[in-house]
């Protein structure tokens, strides 16, 4: 299998970039041109003397914004584990450097537009959660690398890659189309992976948990809701677990997504804006496109939806259901289960009913198996796609039940666990497991919410607490802040970095200073100022108790209706985003 160089020298002159490659034995050299962007191939011996060295993990890509051409590297890495004997790296520090060796050409206004991308840019690089190989490919499951041919192992690890989960694809292509220079970038993930070696009955085996974050329809909790015209998902992440022991190694996947229709729920300042769903589009094409695609990637489909099957939610079950039924394909199975409802006054036991309703499916559908020979014993036939409203809180907590029922067969397969033995007896295993999917679940929910996960305590104990409500609580009023009055900027993040939206060299002009409706200024102060003014009429008593009733319920009712205003007019108080238009985002 083609692989990649793993480490790097920077060196920086007035002219050029230099990229070295450390390995034992190499030589090339990668040379950006910091004038005429133009990257190529050389030798170590054309490098000048620099005084400005620094040892580099590797390349992220390069990026335009207003003051031109950037070089973004990554200048700290951390070990996450080994996997199938390859290295596994968490990118953990970056630079962002750019060609241009003075501002000088920016007029004011330029200078704060480029100060903005850049913020938007650090604001991605510092989620968290960005991970690599430099001899592995992380972006597919080990089912899918088993099932290809010879002339795509010698790929290199940017062709074949699966661009759903390659997270520095627009960052790398001016890269891509020149194959001499692929032994210096790889594909980057973003989602959660975790590397744990377990010991059950005294046999020490490895434990993993990957999660893909696509990059496709990518974004922040109300701004990305159902899908895009190509039919991908929002907040689409594929979750494998993989268990190795003795040369054997065995692998469970199921993936999360939005509802698959056009539908959208913007932020206006309720603590929980309605669904709208569209009304004006064929929603069954871009559903067919959707669930082709996961088809042919997967094969069979058990869509298991955990929304309320009541109040706002309802709508959507509705439509979700319907849809399935006029698709009217067999290959696809539509399981409602409303999570709330079941489970609701602590009674989590019940999510036994859901494990017990899609029990014979899981048994069909099997997992990917290999013995210590190399021979596939069995293959996964088909896969759950679960979804709530986020799919974040609810779809974690039925993902780790899942993969543990698959996981007690694995165990028992590859001969760890002795018959009549149960995972959940193995206390010290339990821990791990258990944690470590509540990491898996913080790690996603603060990727697409901005908070970490709620009902992580059930995840982590097997149980509700009371603690853990008020923690759900917090993280609540956390994530309600930062859906509106923050989402905006981390939108617009994720749109330059993915290269959904683009600075154009020519018309340097951005839609950064859009200027405020009057509304957005005024209101608050009155209503602030009207709610102070109540607050002194209360502590300073006027000469008579009608004169200070009806100072307090003047400014009382003035502030109220103020904010009654504000409220009505939500979506104009709220962070939006700037870069990209409207109508692609609904």
């Amino acid at each position: 299998m083609a692989t990649t160089y793993e480490s790097f020298c920077l060196h920086t002159t007035p002219e050029k970039f230099y990229i070295e490659a450390c390995d034992d034995g190499a030589d090339d050299v990668l040379a950006i041109d910091r004038v005429s962007t133009e990257i190529t191939l050389t030798v170590r011996k054309d490098i000048p003397p620099s005084d400005l060295s620094q040892p580099i993990c590797g390349i992220m890509g390069t990026i335009r914004m207003v003051a031109g051409m950037y070089l973004i590297v990554i200048t700290k890495k951390k070990k996450v584990g080994d996997l199938l004997g390859h290295t596994v790296w968490k990118a953990v520090d970056f630079d962002v450097i750019s060609y241009k060796k003075t501002m000088l050409h920016l007029t004011d206004n330029q200078m704060q537009d480029n100060k903005a991308f850049l913020s938007m840019i650090n604001n991605v690089l510092q989620t968290d959660s960005f991970y690599f190989a430099t001899n592995y490919d992380l972006t597919h499951s080990l089912q899918r690398l088993a099932n290809t041919s010879p002339e795509f192992q010698e790929m290199s690890l940017l062709e074949r890659a699966d661009q759903r989960f390659v997270w520095n694809g627009h960052l790398l292509r001016e890269i891509f189309p020149q194959p001499e220079l692929h032994k210096f970038a790889f594909p980057v993930v973003h989602g959660f992976i975790i590397m744990k070696s377990c010991c059950i009955n005294g046999k020490v085996f490895e434990w993993n948990l990957i999660s893909r974050r696509s990059c496709f329809r990518a974004g922040v909790r109300y701004y990305v809701r159902g899908i895009d015209t190509e039919g991908h998902a929002a907040n689409f992440v594929e979750t494998e677990q993989i268990v190795q022991f003795n040369g054997g190694k065995a692998s469970f996947v199921q993936t999360r997504g939005s509802i698959p229709f056009y539908w959208s729920q913007r932020p206006n300042l309720k603590y929980k804006p309605k669904p709208q769903i569209n009304k004006t589009v064929n929603h069954l094409d871009g559903f067919q496109r959707h669930f082709d695609s996961q088809i042919i990637i997967y094969g069979r489909q058990v869509l298991l939806n955990l929304i309320n099957q009541k109040g706002s939610e309802k709508p959507l079950e509705l439509a979700f259901d319907k849809m399935v039924t006029n698709f009217g394909n067999s290959m696809i199975k539509y399981v409602a289960f409303d999570f709330h409802k079941e489970c609701s006054r602590m009674r989590w036991h019940r999510l036994q009913i859901l494990l017990d309703m899609v029990a014979e499916m899981q048994d069909e559908f099997g997992y990917f198996l290999v013995d210590s020979d190399g021979s596939v014993l069995g293959q996964q036939d088909g896969i759950f796609r679960s979804n709530c409203m986020d799919c974040l809180d609810r779809t974690n907590v039925i993902q780790s039940l899942l993969a543990r029922r698959s996981l007690q067969s694995q165990l028992q397969r590859l001969n760890v666990l002795h018959v009549g033995q149960q995972i959940e007896d193995q206390m010290d295993f339990e821990k791990i497991y258990k944690n470590a999917w509540a990491d898996n679940a913080n790690a996603c929910a603060k990727q697409y919410a901005g908070t970490g996960a709620l009902k992580t305590d059930f995840t982590r104990t097997g149980k509700r607490t009371q603690l853990g409500l008020l923690m759900d609580g917090w993280n609540s009023m956390i994530r309600y802040y930062k859906n509106n009055f923050s989402d905006g900027f981390r939108q617009d993040s994720i749109d330059l970095f993915l290269g959904n939206y683009s600075v154009d060299e020519v018309d340097m002009t951005t839609p950064l200073r859009e200027l405020k409706d009057w509304k957005f200024l005024t209101l608050p102060i009155i209503m602030v100022v009207a709610f102070s003014m109540c607050i002194i009429c209360l502590l300073m008593a006027g000469d008579t108790w009608t004169e200070t009733l009806a100072y307090v319920l003047f400014w009382g009712t003035a502030s109220v209706m103020t904010f009654a205003v504000i409220l009505f007019n939500g979506r104009d108080f709220v962070d939006a985003p700037k870069l990209v238009q409207k109508e692609k985002m609904d």
